[in-house]
C-alpha cells in the first residue's frame, strides 16, 4: 500500500505543476530550448562534415602520373635556372629511371621441415625443406570490396637533366646550372647536362 501512495504523490506533483501556470511556461521554454539545442546541435555536425574534406584537402595529395611529374619537375627547373645570372632563356628536360610505386603491408609465413633417415649400414640422410609465403594485408572498403593495405609510396627517382640555355657555353654558368640542379634534386652532377643553345 505504501506503494500506491508513493505512486500518488507523484501523480499529485505532476498535477500540482501542470495547473500552476508559472510552472506550465518554464517547461515548455525549457522544451523549447531543448528541441532548439538539438537542432542546432545537428546543423554544426552538418557544418563540420561539409568543412572537413575542404580542411583535410591540402594535406591529401594528388597521384601524379610519371610523365605529369616530369612535366612538373621540368617546369619547377626551368623556372629556378632562368634566374640565375648569365643564363638567358632555358629549356629542361627531365627523364625518370622508375615511375612512382606503391608499397604494401604484407604478411610472411615461414615453415621448415626436417627429415633424418639412418639405413642399417649407419649412413644416414639428413632432409631440410623450407618454405616462404608472402601475402598481402587486405582492407575493405566502405562499399565492401577488398584491396590491399597501402604502407607507402616510394617517389619516381631523377635518371637525368638536360638543360639547354642560351649561357650554356659559359663554365661559370655551367656549374652554377648544375649546382642548382644536383641541390634541388639530391642527385650527382654526373647525372646533369648543361649544353649552349644554338
Amino acid at each position: 500500500m505504501a506503494v500506491e501512495q508513493n505512486g500518488g504523490g507523484q501523480k499529485g506533483l505532476f498535477q500540482k505543476l501542470a495547473e500552476n501556470d508559472t510552472y506550465r511556461k518554464i517547461i515548455l521554454g525549457a522544451g523549447l530550448l531543448g528541441i532548439a539545442l538539438i537542432l542546432l546541435s545537428g546543423n554544426l555536425k552538418s557544418c563540420d562534415s561539409q568543412t572537413a574534406p575542404t580542411a583535410s584537402s591540402p594535406s591529401s595529395r594528388t597521384v601524379l602520373t610519371a610523365e605529369e611529374y616530369e612535366k612538373q619537375m621540368e617546369n619547377s627547373l626551368s623556372g629556378i635556372i632562368s634566374q640565375i645570372d648569365g643564363v638567358g632563356n632555358a629549356r629542361v628536360m627531365v627523364t625518370l629511371e622508375q615511375t612512382s610505386k606503391s608499397v604494401y603491408a604484407t604478411q610472411e609465413k615461414k615453415s621448415g621441415q626436417q627429415t633424418d633417415e639412418k639405413a642399417e649400414s649407419g649412413v644416414g640422410k639428413n632432409e631440410t625443406n623450407n618454405s616462404d609465403e608472402t601475402t598481402y594485408l587486405l582492407v575493405k572498403d566502405a562499399d565492401g570490396s577488398e584491396k590491399a593495405l597501402q604502407v607507402t609510396e616510394v617517389q619516381p627517382v631523377v635518371k637525368g637533366v638536360v638543360v639547354v640555355c642560351d649561357g650554356g657555353g659559359d663554365p661559370k654558368v655551367q656549374q652554377n646550372i648544375t649546382d642548382a640542379v644536383t641541390t634541388a634534386l639530391h642527385i650527382t652532377s654526373v647525372r646533369v647536362c648543361v649544353i649552349k643553345a644554338k
